[in-house]
């Protein structure tokens, strides 16, 4: 399994309380679910929500599942962002 860290951007860092936190997993569709499993709750809302970055790359439509994640790897949980 790949450790890496995930950061937690605006509402998602307000959910999770923490900015980070490491992941031990070999897929985002992994990591997001011990996510879901360590804050039940308000966070698990928001990241239905949210966009993700996987070393500064959009996860865009992708299956969390076919999303490889390194070792060493960043994951950026982004919340939509109001604009104006």
């Amino acid at each position: 399994m790949a450790a890496g860290t995930i950061r937690y951007w605006a509402a998602a860092k307000a959910a999770a309380g923490t900015a980070e936190e490491l992941y031990t997993a070999d897929t985002l569709a992994e990591a997001l679910a011990a996510v879901r499993s360590r804050h039940p709750g308000e966070l698990t809302r928001v990241l239905q929500r949210c966009s993700f970055l996987v070393d500064g790359d959009p996860v865009g439509a992708r299956d969390h599942e076919t999303v490889r994640l390194a070792e060493g790897g960043t994951v950026e949980v982004l919340p939509p962002f109001a604009g104006g």
